[in-house]
């Protein structure tokens, strides 16, 4: 018999409303909760001044307006992706297109494997395949944003494009969907791969890092 993984599901932040919830971050969800997305998609803005908006969210003009209010005398000077679902990716260009700000992140959607005869993708609606980076961010390359170093974490599994961020200054992690507190996150193929997955949690727990911070709910406080 197996114990039961703790899950966390008492998060509260209201959609709209944005709290610091480190030295460095602040965090702003959307209002797209469901049964994949909990209560919403988690937006961080990193640093102060010139800011690295993290996984700006779905296709919604109104998320996209709060972002922008939540910053006011302060620059989006980088919009940073970690994959391309359609909670997490499309609202980057709609940022871009207020902001001029580059795009980096992860790569272009892409499937594991290719379909076997006669199978269908039943989550194809959910891949972001319009996301355009600036910048394909490989792992391990850093990123310096007003004088904050992001690090990125290939992890693919979730999606095969999937990137986490370490902010070494706080010994933290942004985890995307590859670990959330409030659920075990989804690996369906052809998108997903559960051999990579495994493969990407055996990477994290040879690192540091003391609390993720993940694309929906609160954080993991034992990684």
């Amino acid at each position: 018999m197996t114990d039961e993984i703790p899950f966390d599901r008492s998060f509260t932040q209201a959609a709209g409303e944005v709290v610091q919830i480190s030295p460095m971050v602040r965090r702003l969800v959307c209002g797209n909760g469901g049964p994949f997305t909990f209560t919403g998609t988690c937006t961080y803005l990193i640093g102060r001044g010139d800011v690295t908006v993290l996984d700006p969210g779905p296709a919604d003009a109104g998320h996209v307006e709060a972002i922008v209010r939540a910053l006011p005398g302060e620059r989006v000077a980088a919009i940073l992706v970690s994959h391309t679902h359609a909670d997490h990716s499309p609202a980057a260009a709609l940022l871009q297109a207020r902001t001029s700000a580059p795009i980096y992140g992860c790569a272009q959607h892409v499937a594991a494997r290719y379909l076997h005869a006669g199978e269908i993708n039943r989550l194809e609606a959910s891949a972001d395949k319009t996301y355009r980076p600036d910048h394909i961010l490989r792992h391990g390359e850093a990123l310096n944003i007003g004088g904050v170093t992001l690090e990125a974490v290939a992890t693919p599994g979730h999606t095969m494009n999937h990137l986490c961020f370490a902010l070494p200054v706080e010994n933290t992690l942004f985890s995307g969907d590859h670990v959330m507190a409030w659920s075990t996150t989804i690996v369906a193929p052809p998108d997903g791969s559960m051999g990579a997955y495994m493969a990407s949690l055996e990477l994290l727990r040879g690192r540091s890092e003391q609390i993720y911070w993940p694309g929906h709910g609160g954080p993991v406080n034992e990684p």
